[in-house]
């Protein structure tokens, strides 16, 4: 043992690779290899006679994607997407500053345990409950009621796109859970990055004259984006791969998610849910892209 310790010392390398080797082989055969193996179908062939995959290469299956009805359903998904994430950082980067450099130490603990606390419970509990709270005559219903504000609810309800017959039937109230769900992902790096901002870059753009809104356009927003973005990547690729909530909340319609679980799942079409997985990837990769371009992963 003595020998093997001091060889092991003396090589570093081998080390190294000894110890990264079991997650790297993981990560190579079970994670990459299933997803290879997965996105490997979209260039085969569906018999519909027969309900199996057949192995002749074609491109068929992405044509179908620029079909209407699919296409339909990608610009679906990537909109909600960009309104979560639009509206994860309207309401999260507020919260951060407040835990970065206002709160008390006692606060800031409050304010950890109340972002993470939703993470703890159950998924699917969270998206069950939701379905109670935006129902008709539900606690948000009664709130509403009680201020005196069901007219402004239906003025919003009544607005296309957006609205439906109640909250629970509406792409507003998808927009609301999907943000409920996904916002301590945005919350926590957008913290971390306000505080790796000194507070005297803060003071001296007072100092020099600028405003609160001068300020934060040009000091905090440029040093805290790079936590925006880390948040974003959660934030929109999660809400991209969802199939769980738009089947339990908002108007009918398909999801790049639930497309794939329908087409793999009920149908068993294995080829197009492959191609309806590439289509996520693609986005991630672009949108990494564009952000790597704006320098945004420099200070992560």
């Amino acid at each position: 043992m003595r020998a093997l310790s001091h060889l092991f010392y003396q090589r570093r390398t081998l080390t190294l690779l000894l110890i990264l080797t079991p997650p790297l082989l993981w990560f190579g055969v079970v994670y990459l290899g299933s997803l290879l193996t997965l996105l490997s179908q979209s260039v085969f062939v569906f018999d519909d006679m027969s309900m199996s995959v057949v192995p002749e290469l074609t491109t068929d299956n992405f044509r179908n994607l620029l079909v209407p009805a699919n296409l339909d359903i990608v610009l679906r998904t990537l909109g909600m997407a960009i309104a979560v994430t639009l509206g994860a950082v309207v309401i999260g980067f507020p919260m951060a500053y407040y835990m970065a450099h206002h709160a008390s130490r006692a606060e800031k603990g409050f304010f950890y345990v109340g972002v993470m606390l939703p993470m703890w419970a159950s998924y699917i509990v969270k998206a069950y409950a939701w379905t109670v709270l935006l129902a008709q005559g539900g606690v948000i219903y009664w709130v509403l009621d009680a201020l005196g504000l069901q007219g402004a609810l239906q003025a919003v309800l009544a607005v296309p796109v957006i609205g439906g017959d109640t909250l629970a039937t509406s792409n507003l109230g998808r927009f609301v859970v999907f943000t409920y769900i996904w916002l301590p992902f945005m919350i926590l790096p957008i913290q971390a990055a306000i505080e790796r901002v000194p507070a005297n870059l803060l003071l001296a753009s007072a100092d020099l004259g600028a405003g609160p809104w001068k300020t934060f356009r040009r000091v905090l927003w440029p040093l805290a984006f790079p936590g925006v973005v880390a948040g974003s990547i959660f934030t929109f690729s999660l809400t991209l791969g969802d199939y769980i909530i738009p089947q339990l909340v908002g108007p009918s319609g398909l999801y790049i998610g639930s497309m794939v679980y329908t087409m793999q799942g009920t149908i068993g079409n294995l080829p197009m849910a492959a191609a309806f997985t590439c289509v996520p990837i693609v986005l991630i990769t672009v949108y990494l892209s564009i952000a790597r371009r704006l320098g945004a992963f420099n200070a992560l």
